[in-house]
């Protein structure tokens, strides 16, 4: 029973409120952390954000990258993941913006992945399970580019 986001051991009765509140287990201080960031963040966006912590995946909820706070971010990965309620596909004006951002972190060497609310609600494991093997291929694609890269100059 250890906190998915410090590894620290939680006791059986901040074990069963984390998992019936977060559905993930966390420390009182991570609980907390979560409970702060307000209405910033969709429930979505924490629960797909656990689960990848869960997978062991190096994620970073509500980070700012300068000119926007994107909802999760992969770093080593260079991988933005947006959760997106119906209201982004509603509006042309949205969708432009969303658009924006896409462009302006794909400038800087990201990916944006984008997906609906509804595949949170739906299919939590399989859209967690695709994630997780397209950061594996993305890995393995750039191990294999560094090594071309310097098997080029022997």
């Amino acid at each position: 029973m250890y906190c998915v986001e410090c590894g620290y051991t939680v006791n059986q009765a901040v074990y069963n409120y984390s998992l019936d509140t977060f559905g993930s287990v966390l420390c009182r201080n991570h609980q907390n952390w979560i409970r702060s960031l307000g209405p910033t963040i969709t429930d979505e966006a924490i629960t797909l954000y656990l689960c990848l912590r869960e997978c062991g995946v190096p994620a970073e909820l509500e980070k700012h990258d300068g000119f926007k706070t994107v909802d999760i971010c992969i770093e080593e990965a260079k991988v933005h993941i947006e959760v997106d309620g119906g209201h982004h596909n509603l509006s042309s004006t949205q969708a432009l913006a969303d658009l924006k951002r896409t462009y302006y972190s794909f400038k800087k060497g990201y990916f944006t992945l984008r997906l609906p609310n509804s595949l949170i609600h739906i299919d939590l494991d399989e859209t967690v399970d695709y994630i997780v093997d397209l950061l594996e291929l993305s890995r393995k694609r750039a191990v294999k580019k560094k090594f071309s890269y310097f098997k080029r100059f022997r």
